[in-house]
């Protein structure tokens, strides 16, 4: 299935903005600039925190306009590339070193868990466009799910209920609900138990895709 950019460079940069192309900015001024404030909030205050300090940085997260439920756990090396791009439910956990690049809106629902070094990549190239520009897409990771350490799901793809991303494996397709996937380009290794909580349970899949 053809996935729709969110964001495409050229829709927003003009041409005559810069002769080379390649070199073009990719994002508006005032977006750069909110970056900037971001990455010196995140440096001097983010990043320094203490690790227990959870409701902290989440707090920083909220000033920047993300959507967070309760509990979330975003640890301090944790980095979110736009904060106000950020739609998390409750219960979410970002380990130290995961990186969420979302120039688009990314969304985790509850008890999606980020392990250490995971990426998150919002956003690629048109390389078959003269002009390379930046498109970025809307990505879901629906609740239960379990992105493993050092793995990374490709622009787009979608993650469904209680899916699992083993270490190191690289999604380039959507992945089932309740389904374990490993390797580069990750495929499906078995079925996981679906380990709904009991007051979840009526709302257990059925089977089939997501």
């Amino acid at each position: 299935m053809a996935r729709h950019a969110d964001y495409r460079a050229t829709d927003h940069i003009p041409a005559e903005s810069h002769a080379d192309a390649y070199t073009r900015p990719a994002f508006t001024f005032g977006n750069r600039l909110r970056r900037l404030i971001w990455n010196i909030c995140w440096l001097l205050l983010y990043r320094t925190s203490p690790r227990p300090m959870h409701a902290w940085r989440a707090a920083l997260l909220r000033l920047f306009g993300a959507t967070l439920g309760g509990d979330c756990h975003f640890y301090p090396s944790s980095r979110v590339w736009a904060p106000w791009n950020l739609i998390c439910a409750d219960h979410v956990a970002a380990a130290d070193g995961v990186e969420i690049y979302n120039p688009s809106p990314i969304q985790l629902d509850t008890h999606v868990i980020l392990s250490q070094d995971c990426y998150l990549c919002g956003a690629t190239h048109d390389y078959n466009h003269p002009d390379f520009p930046l498109i970025a897409y809307r990505m879901h990771i629906e609740r239960y799910a379990w992105i493993c350490a050092r793995a990374a799901v490709a622009p787009g793809i979608k993650v469904a209920e209680g899916a699992v991303l083993g270490l190191g494996s690289v999604a380039t397709r959507d992945l089932k609900a309740w389904t374990v996937y490993g390797g580069n380009p990750a495929v499906a290794i078995r079925e996981r138990n679906c380990t709904l909580p009991e007051h979840d349970s009526e709302f257990a899949p059925t089977g089939g895709e997501a």
